[in-house]
């Protein structure tokens, strides 16, 4: 006689159905990181230092830094082991977080590289065999922001000006009011491109310029790009992930860039490159490393380049853990960074009789804010001495930018005299008021001494 089993079936297994019935509890959601956690995440930074600038090299929390050194250990103890049954498993782990992250379709579509000037290289290398092979007429063109990052622009020059392409810089104005003088600025710089029978063959759009700092409307420009006749288009988003939402099926262009160790917590140096696979151009991608993954496809050309550290590629999934502990997840740290660097921007302003660079809804997790006048920033050596003075002699570290007056146009005023100079300003998580009090009175006090950035000469 078979036994009535309460707590299973006759062969001794447990009853599905009976145990989807009991209720499983469920974890408890995680505790917001507190004010001295997230103290103690940041408390490797310099002491003492107003760390108002973010936006050039990033941050990378206490918690990620471990995991970071964790996979480097993994990889120094047993490196074959590392290579062979841990690396590109754990690399696919960080793509796929990212493709879910920027609503790609596939991800195949998204490579690991160093950073924006990788990606760069890889995009433009391509653009320059188009030249190089006769597919691109001479002459036809690659367009770009005048305030195009430097190292793009040289691989500009490197990759297309050798091979025969001629170069369109769009002028950007600045101050900016709107995306519609973005908008009318880049369709005229479509026209000269154009001029005389040209073809336009890559555009580069920055979604956020670097400096001056100012939130392009780069949705809009794609779809003119696609309107004019654009062959490719290319995203330089260094500074999108993490301070701005991203999605690049709604952005629309075919390779996007941003580096992951700027505004999304990542130790440096890591970038995620999304090549649209429907744009048919994925196959002839390659990394300019070269190894014995070449022809394999970008994402594993990209993962294995040679012996090296590839921990900043494999802590994603950490920052993915770090960021759940805000309020809201990425989403509410973007929300907030963007509240509070407006709100110290107009205080900065407000206290010393200046302007932003641009309204709060064309800027992020950075803003420009114009300087004294009487400051007398009278060129780009003069924005990058008084910068080296704040940092030396008030533990103030912010970049500070040089915007010569128009040719025949007034620009901004203050009491005295033209605005000539910005500071572009960030926001991270680890900022309080405090640091940009200290910024304010410094520049109170410099004017207050009549301060000049031509005493730094003498000095």
């Amino acid at each position: 006689m078979e036994r009535d089993d309460r707590h299973g079936s006759r062969n001794g297994n447990c009853d599905p159905c009976q145990r989807s019935c009991k209720k499983a509890r469920l974890p408890d959601p995680p505790q917001p990181i507190s004010d001295p956690e997230l103290r103690s995440e940041f408390s490797h930074h310099q002491r003492g230092v107003a760390r108002i600038n973010n936006g050039s090299f990033g941050s990378c929390p206490g918690s990620v830094l471990a995991a970071h050194r964790d996979w480097l250990l993994r990889f120094l103890q047993q490196p074959d082991d590392f290579y062979c049954n841990s690396l590109r498993e754990g690399i696919l782990r960080s793509r796929t977080l990212i493709k879910d992250l920027i609503n790609a379709d596939d991800v195949d579509e998204v490579s690991l590289v160093d950073n924006v000037t990788t990606a760069a290289a890889i995009v433009l290398q391509q653009v320059g065999r188009g030249f190089a092979e006769s597919r691109f007429a001479p002459g036809d063109a690659v367009l770009m922001l005048h305030c195009v990052f430097q190292a793009v622009k040289k691989s500009i020059q490197a990759y297309v000006a050798s091979a025969g392409g001629s170069i369109v810089e769009v002028e950007l104005p600045f101050p900016v009011s709107s995306d519609e003088e973005v908008i009318a600025a880049f369709r005229r710089g479509l026209e000269r491109g154009k001029k005389n029978g040209r073809r336009v063959r890559l555009a580069i759009i920055d979604h956020i310029t670097s400096m001056p700092s100012v939130l392009i409307p780069v949705k809009e420009l794609v779809k003119i790009c696609r309107e004019e006749g654009v062959d490719q288009v290319f995203v330089d988003a260094a500074h999108a992930i993490g301070s701005v939402e991203v999605d690049v099926k709604e952005i629309g262009a075919d390779f996007y860039v941003s580096n992951l160790h700027k505004w999304f917590f990542c130790p440096p140096s890591v970038a995620f490159l999304y090549c649209r696979k429907s744009s048919g151009l994925v196959s002839s991608m390659h990394h300019p490393v070269v190894t014995h993954e070449y022809g394999n496809g970008l994402p594993t050309e990209s993962a294995w380049i040679g012996t090296r550290d590839y921990s900043s590629q494999l802590v994603v999934p950490a920052v993915f853990e770090f960021v759940k502990r805000f309020e809201g997840g990425i989403q509410g740290i973007i929300k907030r960074n963007h509240e509070q660097v407006v709100k110290m921007g107009q205080m900065l302003a407000e206290s010393w009789g200046t302007n932003l660079g641009s309204p709060p809804e064309m800027c992020a997790s950075m803003i420009m804010v114009g300087l004294p006048s009487r400051l007398c920033i009278f060129s780009g050596e003069d924005a990058q001495r008084l910068r080296s003075h704040l940092r030396v002699n008030h533990g103030i570290e912010v970049p500070i930018h040089y915007q010569p007056p128009a040719d025949g146009v007034d620009g901004p005023r203050d009491k005295d005299g033209s605005i000539t100079g910005y500071a572009r300003i960030s926001h991270q998580v680890y900022n309080t008021g405090e640091d940009y009090f200290k910024f304010r009175d410094a520049i109170n006090e410099l004017v207050a001494t009549n301060f000049t950035c031509k005493r730094l000469l003498i000095e």
